[in-house]
């Protein structure tokens, strides 16, 4: 019995190391990632659940001349972020309201602190956004779409999905950064990547090793305490 209970802490240590050392890097080495690994993550991600296994996921995996053509198309638009159409879905309200609004406001404190960049320039704020769009400098640039003709159900499982994708992630050492950034720029997306019309873009996400040098990547975001959130009904 000690010896199971040993080994189970320490599988859970393991798992629970690469959830919580996940995090959004914005900013990675050139360091390319091989398509093994990469495939690797994937085929693990995959096991994620979904309603009746439909797996509503499909993924284009870029690099090199592909990825930049994706960064040239969406910087070349003349579409500034906060004009961009969220066309195809919603990701935020339309109105931010407590206690998400707070939370939002020291995401982005936080994030811009780390950076120096004041609460004014604009500009800055508006360079360090369009980062999103080289994948943060990593090597690999991936592309979520989902079938527009499923339903929520087949989203909540995606998120599921993607999340696997970034804990795989880390147990090789990797990181990433999940980009609902690139859903506006779907039109110019599409071409890039021959798209049908009936995928929806759900997000991008940068993969690869993180660039430790870089002070974004010492900031870190808070979590909740679980008194906030969690309910234990009696």
């Amino acid at each position: 019995m000690l010896e199971n209970n040993t080994r189970i802490a320490k599988d859970a240590a393991i798992v629970d190391e690469a959830i919580t050392s996940r995090r959004s890097v914005r900013a990675f080495l050139p360091d390319m990632v091989d398509d093994e690994t990469i495939r690797a993550i994937l085929s693990v991600a995959a096991r994620a659940p979904s309603g009746t296994n439909m797996q509503p996921w499909r993924v284009y995996v870029t690099k090199g001349e592909v990825k930049q053509r994706i960064t040239d198309a969406i910087l070349n638009s003349g579409i500034r972020a906060e004009k961009a159409d969220w066309d195809e879905y919603r990701y935020y309200p339309d109105q931010f309201f407590e206690p998400y609004l707070t939370r939002r406001r020291a995401n982005g404190f936080g994030l811009y602190g780390a950076l120096g960049i004041g609460r004014r320039e604009v500009d800055r704020m508006r360079a360090q956004h369009d980062r999103n769009f080289v994948f943060f400098d990593a090597p690999v640039g991936m592309i979520f779409t989902v079938d527009r003709r499923l339903n929520k159900g087949s989203w909540i499982d995606y998120g599921m999905f993607l999340q696997n994708i970034m804990v795989a992630a880390r147990g090789r050492g990797l990181h990433t950064c999940p980009q609902a950034a690139f859903a506006p720029y779907h039109k110019q997306i599409r071409p890039v990547l021959n798209i049908p019309d009936e995928e929806i873009v759900v997000c991008g996400m940068a993969l690869g090793h993180e660039d430790r040098s870089k002070p974004e990547n010492e900031f870190r975001t808070d979590r909740a305490p679980l008194e906030e959130w969690v309910t234990f009904a009696k």
